[in-house]
């Protein structure tokens, strides 16, 4: 949703649990951008220079996880999964941009004689745009359309919302997260459902749930697999979502639609995505325990009543995994460390919502890249602060937090959703809440006894500099737009104060955590208000970095920016 070097590559999340019983780049610039080179095609890409650099922002890693528990079944389920998995890349690459094979075909096809670097590349970003660069094209002219491959093109917001004030009977189809606006024949507009437009994968993609649910001595499993299969024919998901929240066993997996990140355009459009992964239950059960205190959160957030909701269910279940496969959407870029699902405010209020945390993607992050981040960001003795645990506790209660504060909210009388009111603003405020809400429950659960309140500064520090290494994924980017909001916030504050000797920052604890009481009480208002233009608003005033900020970045070019998990295809 995304690090002090440590002998062990892994993180492992049971510190937390000890802990509670006692004890991404800067953007080049356009001098560094290079100057486009014609390859026979006509088409243009980048120079070699600026290639490299690309890829060398994202660091690829061997994946090896622990699978040694798994039986003869459940390795047959997993890889019949894997491959399901792979039918949603073929979805999602198409989500991206219908053009996106052609254009593929188009660089293989090309003289380019850096082909095969601008091949990897595509494969990276799922397409030929840099989504650690505001989407940044190094192959050809075309901007990617903020609709993504969702909407046509050329069609803006004006027109969409034209079609629908003359046509109310296409509403609830036209804003439904499972379906491609195309234009028809005659040059009107058309929602064509998801089971229709990508039907050459769902089928196969269902008949390949169906096999492993056949295979499967569990029956929560082939009972989730079951339903998922058929909601891949019919777009009705609440079902299969209802099963995916009693799912039990070593294999746990999220396969189908879910987040909208990729429609930047209204924000409704979800993109298809796999998780495969396999639990570990000991770790599992020692982090269970936090979901008691939810209902808690939610009274101890710092808004009026009005705004806390009770709506919501709390069962919220909580697993520690380690990914085995990615499919779709968790495949290219940033990569997920931890998600929080489902969507479906329904399921929510039935049920609450999962949060499973990527145990071996985080620690392979946090060895990467937070722990050499730290003397880049802080004053050495705060440097020293950051502490291992701290990224998996304020990743966990991130997910957490995904389910407190306003889902269903009533705006003029009419009963409505924050993300229906705020469309593509919402990405933006709701991971950026997830983040400082986090932050606020961790400084609770210290106050409950159940984490230690004499590593308060080691938990803040570990968080500041976690902000910088969202703000590398991008300031376009859902989760790098909420660290800037955080960041600018926080300076405003006086949390963190610029050490021009030092050219590091030096955090003021005190001013941070009372900010991060403040930001979470905007933030949560902002929300539960569904006010568009305050959001906008908001996200605009905070859209920029300074120039300390840009200068910490720029210092960390020896540090990827993210990671690139490579798995075995078979296990």
């Amino acid at each position: 949703m995304r690090k002090i070097l440590m002998a062990s590559a892994a993180l492992s999340l049971m510190a937390v649990a000890a802990a509670c019983s006692g004890g991404e780049k800067a953007a080049p610039d356009a001098a560094s951008s290079g100057a486009p080179a014609s390859v026979e095609t006509g088409a243009v890409a980048a120079d070699r220079d600026h290639l490299e650099a690309m890829r060398a922002e994202i660091a690829v890693v061997d994946m090896h996880p622990d699978v040694s528990f798994l039986t003869p079944e459940e390795r047959e389920v997993v890889n019949l999964l894997n491959k399901a998995a792979n039918l949603m890349s073929e979805i999602y690459l198409r989500q991206v941009s219908a053009e996106n094979p052609a254009t593929r075909d188009e660089i293989a096809a090309s003289d380019s004689p850096d082909k095969a670097l601008l091949l990897d590349l595509f494969d990276l970003h799922f397409g030929p745009w840099d989504t650690l660069d505001h989407n940044k094209p190094f192959w050809g002219d075309k901007p990617l359309p903020d609709g993504a491959g969702f909407y046509p093109a050329d069609m803006t917001k004006e027109d969409f919302d034209a079609w629908i004030a003359a046509h109310p009977e296409d509403e609830a189809a036209f804003k439904s997260g499972y379906t491609v606006i195309s234009h028809t024949p005659t040059g009107g507009l058309e929602a064509v459902p998801y089971s229709e437009h990508y039907r050459e994968w769902l089928e196969p993609a269902a008949a390949l749930l169906r096999e492993a649910a056949a295979i499967t001595t569990n029956e929560s499993l082939k009972k989730f697999l079951t339903l998922r299969a058929d909601a891949f024919l019919s777009d009705d998901y609440y079902e299969s979502e209802m099963a995916w929240m009693d799912l039990d066993g070593p294999i746990e997996v999220a396969i189908g639609p879910y987040e909208v990140y990729t429609d930047g355009l209204f924000g409704l459009k979800t993109a298809y995505e796999a998780f495969i992964t396999v639990k570990n239950p000991e770790e599992s059960a020692a982090l269970d325990k936090y979901k008691k205190y939810l209902r808690d959160m939610e009274a101890n957030l710092p808004v009026d009543e009005s705004y806390k909701n009770f709506r919501r269910g709390f069962e919220s279940p909580i697993a520690v995994v380690e990914q085995v496969h990615g499919g779709g959407d968790n495949v290219p870029g940033v990569q997920t460390i931890a998600f929080n699902l489902p969507n479906d405010e329904r399921v929510r209020e039935a049920k609450g919502a999962k949060k499973v945390l990527l145990n071996n993607v985080m620690g392979a992050k946090f060895d990467r890249i937070l722990s050499p981040m730290a003397s880049h960001v802080l004053v050495p003795d705060q440097a020293a602060l950051l502490m291992q645990k701290y990224m998996g506790a304020e990743t966990l209660f991130h997910e957490l937090s995904h389910s407190l504060g306003p889902g269903v909210i009533t705006k003029n009388g009419v009963e409505t959703t924050v993300s229906a009111e705020l469309q593509e603003l919402y990405s933006a405020t709701e991971e950026g809440k997830a983040d400082v809400m986090g932050a606020y429950n961790i400084l609770f659960m210290m106050e409950k006894g159940e984490l230690p309140v004499s590593e308060k500064e080691n938990f803040l520090a570990t968080y500041f500099v976690g902000l910088f290494r969202a703000v590398r994924f991008g300031a376009h980017e859902a989760h790098g737009r909420g660290a800037v909001f955080q960041y600018n916030y926080f300076k405003n504050a006086g949390a963190a104060e610029w050490d021009e000797a030092a050219g590091r920052y030096r955090i003021d604890f005190a001013k941070l955590e009372t900010a991060i009481r403040g930001l979470v009480h905007d933030i949560v208002v902002l929300q539960g208000d569904g006010d568009y233009a305050a959001a906008k608003a908001f996200l605009d005033e905070n859209a920029e970095l300074d120039e300390h900020a840009d200068r910490v970045i720029a210092s960390m070019m020896d540090i990827p920016v993210d990671i690139q998990p490579v798995y075995p295809d078979e296990l």
